[in-house]
């Protein structure tokens, strides 16, 4: 689902997440482990994985990665 950041504690890594939907969802530092993001700022949109009431995944959304994959090979490397 997509989301936006609604807050984000550093000194914690814990946060919300307010979803397109309209719901606030906390998220625990483990939300951020495996994501490759060190530091979150209030409005970024996210990826987010959601169990329950609690979101358990964020990551950033690869922008272009349709069209890059879609693009045609270039016949003079082909």
């Amino acid at each position: 689902m997509q989301a936006t950041v609604y807050r984000y504690d550093a000194e914690t890594g814990s946060g919300s997440v307010l979803t397109d939907s309209g719901e606030v969802l906390p998220f625990g530092t483990g939300a951020l482990e495996h994501s490759g993001l060190r530091h979150l700022r209030p409005g970024q949109r996210l990826s987010a994985e959601r169990q329950g009431d609690e979101i358990v995944r964020l990551t950033l959304g690869t922008i272009g990665a349709a069209e890059r994959s879609a693009a045609p090979e270039n016949p003079a490397t082909s």
